[in-house]
């Protein structure tokens, strides 16, 4: 599977991994995760941004980066992060704001903001740190690997296989399932739908506005907890609350 590099994924990005390894009595086998690395930076994507419940409903959080003054093309590896406005400070009090009421945000907390406070030099650094954690913290059995070449998303290949849930998009030869352009804030998709987890969880402010699907995973992760890859692969369970 191909994935883009994000800043607090959407759900959808995270059960898209799940949904590639299998767990049995004796075996598991984890989800082996491409991250697209030999790219250019694209803006308006989820490459610096993310979707948060808050309670005054969703809400959105993004971080500045530093432009090559000739407007050239930068690989993602190599964009800056802009740090000369205090934005990790306000994306901080936003998420203390929206979840520190939800089951598990303190147990996350310190953790994940020494991520944003060690101030990462780039994009790149940044969000798959983030990812890691999410990962980690999840539980999910995920094999995260960097793309060694680049791939054109218009190859013109698509998973012809029925019985996928990614029947009918893109594919690589080289990486498989081509998520890069699917999974994207401008551009609905059924990634969802395709898994089976339009369900609801726990979320702090459902009684206000109803449930909100697919917004960062720490949605999930600070309201779910333990049980996050429970939802994530659809194994229900006890303690998963709704």
């Amino acid at each position: 599977m191909l994935l883009a590099a994000a800043y607090f994924p959407p759900i959808e990005y995270f059960a898209a991994m799940a949904a590639g390894f299998t767990l049995s009595a004796d075996r598991v086998n984890p989800s082996v995760v491409y991250v697209e690395a030999c790219e250019n930076y694209q803006k308006q994507s989820w490459r610096n941004r993310c979707g948060f419940y808050a309670e005054s409903g969703i809400q959105y959080l993004n971080f500045p980066v530093r432009h090559h003054r000739d407007g050239s093309k930068v690989p993602i590896k190599e964009v800056l992060v802009d740090y000369s406005t205090p934005w990790v400070e306000r994306h901080k009090r936003a998420i203390v704001s929206a979840y520190r009421t939800s089951a598990y945000f303190e147990y996350y907390q310190d953790e994940l903001f020494s991520i944003l406070d060690s101030h990462p030099d780039t994009l790149w650094e940044l969000d798959m740190a983030l990812t890691r954690f999410f990962i980690g913290k999840s539980g999910m059995p995920v094999e995260l690997r960097e793309t060694d070449i680049y791939c054109e998303p218009s190859a013109g290949r698509i998973c012809t296989d029925a019985g996928s849930p990614w029947h009918m998009l893109p594919e690589t030869v080289e990486y498989g399932c081509d998520l890069r352009n699917v999974i994207h804030p401008k551009r609905p998709d059924d990634i969802l739908a395709r898994l089976g987890l339009e369900k609801p969880y726990f979320q702090v402010f459902a009684r206000k506005y109803g449930f909100i699907p697919n917004l960062s995973v720490m949605d999930l992760l600070f309201n779910e907890g333990p049980d996050s890859i429970l939802y994530l692969k659809r194994l229900g369970g006890p303690g998963l609350r709704t």
